[in-house]
């Protein structure tokens, strides 16, 4: 099947539009798909990830991820699968110690208003936060999980207490390693990131279990305070920002392993 790189037309994305542009056919809207491709959609996979998957084998093709896949990450069944290698996740409030958490939906976070709606010092702020969250258009239909809070290596902090940490975005497709970049776009000083031996060694352990599930994915690992490296998130490669990833090294790197 030919790639085709499917893009919901929009302003914030029309740079990388053009980059992609440049390795694959892209087209705008679904209805411009040509039969017999293989479709990677990129931020345009939701909110109706299924009916996007029959219109595409309507058209007499396929998507990157059937909806189950996308759903393994979007739903956070990978969690079971990595749990050695990423924070312990508390899945109701009657079960949590008293420790400190993050809390957010299974997919989403209020990451940005991290003081408030994101990091919870004990067991009774994160049940606050929790009921919080469960008003909130974005994460309210999700199920809310509760994360246990390990500090990481932090350099900087941004408005809200959001930690600015040595945190990076990796893209694979299945177990083949495609880019990386420093997570935090918005950092002061991002040139202080360093993503070392320790943290690819993880992702790429971590690769080749989700790769059996999902075609295109991203992980976002950070190093902790000891030097150790651990899981920060698993997202869609469908739905995922670059961060600082190189739209180029991204789409080159995605004509090598789809053909």
């Amino acid at each position: 099947m030919k790639p085709v790189i499917y893009f919901r037309d929009s302003k914030e994305t029309e740079e990388e539009f053009a980059i992609a542009s440049k390795y694959f056919l892209t087209v705008p809207t679904r209805t411009m798909i040509p039969k017999n491709s293989l479709v990677i959609p990129r931020y345009s996979a939701l909110p109706f990830y299924r009916e996007l998957q029959y219109d595409t084998m309507n058209l007499g093709s396929t998507l990157i991820n059937y909806s189950d896949q996308f759903d393994y990450i979007a739903d956070f069944k990978y969690y079971e699968d990595i749990k050695d290698y990423t924070f312990q996740t508390y899945f109701d409030m009657e079960s949590l110690p008293e420790q400190a958490y993050v809390v957010k939906g299974k997919t989403n976070s209020r990451k940005s208003q991290w003081n408030t709606h994101c990091f919870a010092k004990d067991r009774k702020t994160a049940i606050e936060i929790a009921c919080d969250l469960k008003n909130d258009p974005l994460i309210g239909q999700q199920d809310i999980i509760f994360r246990k809070y390990e500090p990481l290596k932090t350099f900087e902090t941004l408005v809200n207490g959001l930690p600015v940490t040595n945190e990076w975005r990796t893209f694979f497709y299945r177990d083949t390693f495609l880019c990386t970049g420093y997570y935090w776009q918005n950092a002061e000083h991002p040139e202080k990131g360093d993503f070392n031996t320790k943290g690819m060694l993880l992702v790429r352990k971590v690769a080749k279990i989700v790769g059996k599930y999902n075609n295109f994915f991203t992980i976002d690992v950070a190093e902790k305070e000891n030097g150790d490296w651990i899981v920060v998130e698993v997202n869609s490669g469908e739905m995922s920002g670059l961060s600082m990833c190189k739209a180029d090294e991204l789409y080159y790197n995605l004509t090598l392993v789809i053909h």
